[in-house]
């Protein structure tokens, strides 16, 4: 991914200043480094997203290191025996060396620069610790080929022991209109996320606050089969955490459902949440949409204008992201 602001001199120094410096709670130090990049831009901490790892190296039961990398080192070894894996085995089998993996999670920055949903910038960086994973061989189950040894489909873990202090390491950062501009329109999902961000800019949403303040935008790429680049979108709500717990009562109407809107909208920090929390995930019932729309229709009149437009429009034509 490669949707950065920054000439590449400058990306490898905001690299090495970021990777030189030791995770801290509150991330302050990140935020420094990322505050002096350029005058105007003013990072945020937004959100983190954890549980996921990386493979490690091998270490024998004392912590002395073999190897950082895994897999090459199990190549490498393999070619030595003469790609038997027999002799692999055979070698290695007494000495009771152990995998290491990367836990790791993301931090998410943002800094808005403009009026427009996507005229913000997200730094992301990675926060890992190095950890124990699982024996490299298993005494009870001895591996078919290399590929058993680097990635075994049952592998016997290991309780996830500390082997190395957190660290962190740069991922990007991106100019989120110049990523949204770039990603092809034919994409449905990516249609439905161009009219959310318009339908943020036409609601009452966007009084409460600039969007990065309450959503970030998760980007991957990858290869397709024909080697094509293709990037998938998904909005992450910076409020999950406050809202995973909201109970709706879907049969209620009238006041009673004015006050059920309200009351998520005031646990998000702003207005419209309900509607956004339909279109870009599951907190918000379909069957709350249809409800409203039919009490729109029976003369209530408890959203803004703005917002009842966007309601009927999505009755309509109902989509999500």
């Amino acid at each position: 991914m490669s949707i950065y602001t920054l000439a590449d001199a400058a990306l490898r120094n905001l690299s090495n200043e970021i990777e030189a410096t030791p995770p801290r709670p509150h991330h302050s130090a990140l935020l420094e480094i990322a505050n002096r990049l350029r005058a105007g831009w003013i990072f945020k901490y937004a959100l983190n997203r954890g549980g996921w790892y990386r493979p490690g190296g091998v270490i024998t039961v004392d912590g002395k290191r073999i190897t950082d990398n895994l897999e090459a080192w199990a190549n490498s070894e393999l070619e030595a025996c003469d790609g038997d894996i027999n002799e692999f085995i055979e070698r290695y089998a007494d000495r009771n060396l152990l995998v290491t993996r990367h836990s790791g999670r993301t931090h998410y920055f943002v800094a808005a620069y403009g009026p427009a949903p996507t005229d913000f910038l997200q730094l992301e960086v990675e926060e890992l610790q190095e950890v124990l994973d699982r024996k490299l061989l298993d005494e009870d189950v001895s591996p078919e080929d290399i590929q058993g040894v680097i990635d075994p489909l049952n592998p016997g873990e290991l309780d996830a022991q500390v082997v190395g202090v957190p660290y962190y390491r740069f991922r990007r950062l991106i100019d989120m209109n110049q990523a949204i501009a770039r990603s092809s329109s034919s994409d449905s999902l990516r249609a439905g996320l161009r009219r959310l961000l318009t339908e943020w800019s036409q609601s009452s949403a966007a009084l409460s606050g600039h969007f990065c303040d309450h959503w970030i935008i998760a980007i991957r790429e990858h290869q397709d089969r024909y080697r094509n680049s293709v990037m998938s979108v998904a909005l992450v709500s910076r409020h999950t955490r406050e809202l995973k717990l909201f109970q709706w009562n879907t049969e209620l109407a009238g006041v009673d459902m004015a006050a059920q809107l309200q009351a998520l909208d005031r646990a998000a920090g702003y207005s419209a949440a309900w509607y956004f929390h339909l279109v870009a995930g599951t907190i918000t019932p379909p069957k709350v949409a249809y409800q409203t729309s039919r009490d729109l229709d029976e003369g209530f009149s408890y959203l803004p204008d703005t917002d009842a437009v966007l309601l009927r429009g999505w009755v309509e034509a109902p989509y999500s992201v």
